[in-house]
Order: structure tokens, then C-alpha cells, then sequence
């Protein structure tokens, strides 16, 4: 049976962590850093995660700016919004909180957003320089998995690694991140031939597909590592991730669940990347 990895308790201790180093930040600059959370309309699923980082903000120590912003919003409204965030010497992080409505253009938006306050990580000179091995911001998500796999024990370094989706937000990023771990990677898609075949010899798998149970339990090879980043809900209520879980485990060497294990890690990076921005903003004006 799999060890099961808790990014409940994970995200504890990087909470704890984080809440010293604000303090430290605060004493020395005599301010907090700050993000600036942007969420159109009242998407229920949406809500939830935007309040859940507003919590985890207020137990770290960081300001959070929310903005709740009307559903039939225009672009140029929306472009506005953004650049009042980029200005606000208050704000060091900025979120735009996805999917966005119809209306609206999502990918330059996104590229509105500063470099800098990316703390998201989505923005195409970020994407450049994590692709190149640059200091960077790296998406939310990715970040936490290899924080989980490395606080499980898992080696990377050297092991076969298999992601399951090529989306901007998870699957490309984690694939630059296994690489740069030591990892040997292969990207699988809705184009991939047998992809039972391609689960079967992962020593790592990263599930980001965004179909419930799509990875069957025999697929997994044994004593694999899997990290479910999917969240899917089910008519009846029920969540569930990518991966069919109770088979899986009975397979693999470590797994983590859904809900409990990528979701709280995905908050605590985003506030991990608020602190970072609000550092490097400050070491550029010392050096101005």
C-alpha cells in the first residue's frame, strides 16, 4: 500500500515557515508584502479558492487586496484593473484569478500583468526564463508537486518521469521542473499512442489532465510515485482526481489524495511567491 503524501500537513509547516520570514521582512522594511487578487463574477469553485488564500494570507502575515469585479466586465476595464495593481507600490503579487468569462481574452491579460508581481507564475518572460534554468516565478501548482515529491524522499534525479498534460499552468512547467531535478521526462497527451503503455514504466507520474479517474490502478507501475494534480467533481457531490485513487495506491510506492494533497500546497507557493516578489522589489530599489 502507497505512503500516503499529506500536503495538508506539507503546506503546515511551509505556513509556519512563511509566517517568520514575513515577520522578518516586515521588521526590516517596515511593511508587508502584498497581493492583489482579481476574481470576476461568482464562480462558486473560484470563490472558494480565492478565499482559501485570503485565509492563508492572514495566518502568514501578507495584505491581501481582493477585488470582486462585475461578470460582464469589458477588456479594457479588466486592462485597467490590472495596470492600477502593477502601479500600487503595496502590491508585490498579483493574481487573476482563472477562468475568466467569454468576453474576456485571458492570455493578454495575463501578459499585462508585470514580470515581477507574476505571482502566478503565467506570464510568457517567466515561462521563458524557467524554460532557460533562470531565477523566475514558477506556477503555483508545479512548484507544489516537486515540493511533495521532495519532501516524501522520492529521487528524481535520474528517475523516469511521465506527466499527463501539456497545459501552461501544470504540465508544461512540471516537465521543466522534473528536468531540472535530474528527471527523464515525457509529456503525454490527448495525441499519445497507448498512453497505459506510457503510465506503466513511470517511476514518477504527474496526473494534470483534468478527467476524473482517466489513469487506471493496474497502470501503475510498482512502488511508482503519483501526484494527482486533477480535482474533479462528481454528480453526486464528490471530488475526485485524475487518478482512479484505491487501486493506485494498492500499487504504488506513494500517492497523494484529492482533496488534501496538491490543493494546499498550490496556496502556500502563491504566497511563497508574494513574499519573493515583495524581496526582489525591494533589493531593486536598494540597488536604484
Amino acid at each position: 500500500m502507497a505512503q500516503i503524501i499529506d500536503g495538508k500537513a506539507r503546506a503546515k509547516e511551509l505556513r509556519k515557515s512563511l509566517k517568520e520570514r514575513v515577520r522578518v521582512f516586515k521588521e526590516r522594511t517596515g511593511h508587508a508584502p502584498g497581493l492583489g487578487v482579481l476574481l470576476v463574477g461568482e464562480d462558486p469553485a473560484s470563490a472558494v479558492y480565492v478565499r482559501n488564500k485570503e485565509r492563508a494570507c492572514e495566518k502568514t502575515g501578507i495584505r491581501s487586496f481582493h477585488h470582486q469585479l462585475a461578470i460582464d466586465i469589458s477588456q479594457q476595464q479588466m486592462e485597467e484593473c490590472i495596470d492600477k495593481l502593477n502601479a500600487d507600490p503595496q502590491v508585490h503579487g498579483i493574481l487573476l484569478q482563472l477562468p475568466l468569462p467569454a468576453q474576456l481574452d485571458a492570455a493578454p491579460l495575463l501578459e499585462r500583468i508585470l514580470p515581477e508581481k507574476d505571482a502566478d507564475g503565467f506570464h510568457p518572460v517567466n515561462a521563458g526564463r524557467l524554460s532557460v534554468g533562470q531565477p523566475t516565478f514558477v506556477p503555483c501548482t508545479p512548484l507544489g508537486c516537486i515540493d511533495l515529491l521532495l519532501w516524501s524522499g522520492v529521487t528524481l534525479e535520474g528517475a523516469d518521469a511521465v506527466v499527463v498534460g501539456r497545459s501552461n499552468i501544470v504540465g508544461k512547467p512540471i516537465a521543466q521542473l522534473l528536468l531540472a531535478e535530474g528527471a527523464t521526462v515525457t509529456i503525454c497527451h490527448s495525441k499519445t499512442r497507448d498512453l497505459a503503455e506510457q503510465v506503466r514504466r513511470a517511476e514518477v507520474l504527474i496526473a494534470a489532465v483534468g478527467r476524473p479517474e482517466m489513469i487506471r490502478g493496474d497502470w501503475i507501475r510498482p512502488g511508482a510515485a503519483v501526484i494527482d494534480v486533477g480535482i474533479n467533481r462528481l454528480d453526486d457531490g464528490s471530488i475526485v482526481g485524475d487518478v482512479e485513487f484505491e487501486a493506485a495506491a494498492a500499487r504504488a510506492g506513494y500517492i497523494t489524495p484529492v482533496p488534501g494533497g496538491v490543493g494546499p500546497m498550490t496556496v502556500v507557493k502563491l504566497l511563497e511567491n508574494t513574499l519573493e516578489g515583495a524581496i526582489r522589489i525591494e533589493e531593486h530599489k536598494l540597488q536604484a
